[in-house]
């Protein structure tokens, strides 16, 4: 048994769809990245290939491979659990939350949940999806970015 730890943070901006957990959310401002920032990807792609002892996002997947631009990162995602199938290991539970002042994400939990676990090939309830607002503090209380934490056991 192996456990990795996620994290990513993007700013909001004006212009680019949010997505979160591959899901899309209306919301006046989107995530700024190369792909589509979804920081709940993100960070569960840093916490698999942190478990598997397989490097980073950004070895993987650089910021400058021009292939990857607008990226959907639900197919990074996948992309990382066939590396982890490779390496001989495979997901036995994710753990995240994910970190912003606006929008609510509560409604759309369950969504991400489900969309995580068809893209690994797991069972819903083994993915836990949660929110919590930095109520008001630092940059992410001023409604400058999301972030997201993940935790990930592999066997």
């Amino acid at each position: 048994m192996r456990v990795g730890l996620g994290y990513d943070a993007h700013r909001l901006v004006k212009g680019r769809p949010l997505v979160i957990g591959g899901v899309e959310i209306k919301h006046p401002k989107g995530l700024d990245g190369h792909s589509d920032a979804d920081v709940l990807c993100h960070a569960l792609i840093d916490a698999m290939l942190g478990a598997a002892a397989l490097g980073t996002i950004g070895e993987h997947f650089p910021a400058d491979e021009p292939e990857l631009e607008g990226i959907s990162s639900l197919e990074l995602l996948a992309m990382t659990a066939s590396l982890i199938e490779d390496a001989g290991r495979k997901v036995v539970n994710v753990d995240s939350v994910v970190i912003a002042e606006v929008p609510r994400l509560q409604p759309h939990l369950r969504e991400m949940a489900r969309s995580i676990a068809e893209t690994l090939g797991i069972d819903q309830d083994l993915v836990g999806v949660k929110a919590t607002s930095p109520e008001g503090l630092g940059s992410l209380g001023r409604q400058e970015g999301i972030a997201a934490q993940a935790v990930v056991l592999l066997e």
